[in-house]
């Protein structure tokens, strides 16, 4: 605990104040009011297309299809849905390996190791882990101080035959962002195929999975203020990327992902991506001003706090920051109607360390007075003036203001 200058600020402008953006956004009301018929008067199964009702219902995907498609740089052929990211890494990396394992042409077998890097998402790790059990080779390369996978360090690694790499375009904790493109041409030239996770990128940074060259991307609803339950994934077409389902169905969206799609998610999801595209670099630049606003105030009133990761490659929305003495728990008690977050893996037992923060080699207890703050579309001006007090109150000892 360090006394350091207050800020003087008013109570908080909103209940709560906002800034975990990583972890999900706010659905933008446009997002809602496009949503609201397909829950109601158009209600049909978009795969019953013998009746007007269902056909209706199956445009409105294939338009929520294109738009996803124009965001990614795709084709509209190679957008499938899923219920998020989670679901669309789990398809591409376990896919990819069992479609390889069971089909593959001569030589396969000797391509039995799945690369990534250290700091990716938890569902990227464990999928491939959990090949491990069925005769793949998982690599985890690590990171440099900064957060950024060096390109030497993947083709040497891909100097022994492999099957498929996955490195996501935006890290989830500390936002930093990889040069996919680089990456993905050290992969296929290596003959691998390469996964990329753009759930943190997707609206926040442009993207093009066409001029990338990656074989498959996955996509989620949520992080570019659309609904919860809904995401894509890019399979490519030319040359085709082969990738087994992970169940069983009735063969909806190509065989790959069968169940019947929900509808108002979908188109959810859709306008959610044209509003991206419409609004993107707006909304960068916004939302960088609010984040150096923000840094500017805490390097002004606790002297010491670090950022985590390269400030050159980054999103403008993520600040993670190491305070000088206090822990990131001590000043979450301290500041209730702040919502930013540890991002670490929490129990009710224990709070774990971020193993990313652990991968850019901070200690534990450095990591321990880290905080993840995400800023977002909707995040005002009097938002960061509050957070900005609430953060150097908190760090005192002291705590934040609550408002009415």
């Amino acid at each position: 605990m360090t006394d350091t200058p207050a800020i003087d600020r008013p109570a908080r402008p909103n209940r709560p104040v906002y800034l975990d953006n990583q972890a999900t956004t706010r659905c933008d009301p446009r997002v809602l009011a496009a949503m609201l018929p397909w829950f109601t008067e158009q209600y049909g199964n978009p795969h019953s297309v013998e009746h007007v009702v269902g056909r209706t219902a199956e445009a409105a995907v294939e338009k929520a299809r294109g738009q996803v498609a124009s965001l990614l740089g795709a084709d509209v052929r190679e957008v499938v849905f899923t219920s998020g990211a989670t679901e669309s890494n789990n398809i591409a990396i376990k896919g990819a390996a069992r479609f390889a394992a069971r089909y593959g042409p001569r030589g396969t077998d000797e391509r039995k190791r799945i690369v990534t890097v250290a700091t990716e998402h938890k569902c990227v790790l464990e999928s491939v882990t959990d090949l491990k059990d069925e005769g793949f080779e998982p690599v985890f390369l690590p990171v440099g101080a900064g957060g950024l996978l060096d390109p030497a360090v993947l083709r040497e690694a891909l100097a022994v035959p492999t099957l498929l790499v996955s490195v996501m375009a935006v890290n989830n904790e500390i936002g930093v962002v990889q040069d996919i493109a680089a990456l993905a041409a050290i992969a296929k030239a290596a003959g691998a195929l390469f996964h990329t996770d753009l759930a943190q990128a997707m609206g926040k940074i442009p993207v093009d999975v066409t001029g990338w060259k990656v074989d498959l991307a996955s996509v989620s609803g949520h992080k570019i203020y659309g609904p919860k339950g809904v995401g894509a994934l890019f399979v490519r077409r030319r040359p085709r990327a082969r990738v087994l389902p992970l169940f069983s169905g009735g063969g909806q969206e190509r065989g790959l992902r069968s169940g019947t799609l929900p509808a108002p998610l979908v188109v959810g999801l859709g306008e959610a991506c044209r509003l991206a595209a419409e609004e993107m670099d707006a909304d960068t630049a916004r939302i960088a001003e609010l984040r150096d606003r923000l840094w500017e105030e805490l390097r002004a009133h606790i002297p010491g706090v670090e950022i985590n990761g390269s400030l050159e490659h980054r999103i403008a929305g993520n600040l993670n920051v190491t305070f000088p003495a206090e822990t990131a728990l001590a000043m979450l008690e301290r500041m209730p109607d702040l919502c930013v977050s540890t991002g670490s893996a929490c129990s009710s037992a224990e709070v774990e360390p971020s193993y990313v923060l652990r991968a850019l080699g901070l200690t534990d207890d450095v990591a321990a007075r880290t905080l993840r703050i995400g800023i977002g579309r909707f995040t005002s001006p009097a938002d960061i003036d509050y957070a900005a007090s609430a953060l150097a109150a908190a760090h005192s000892g002291r705590h934040a203001p609550v408002g009415p």
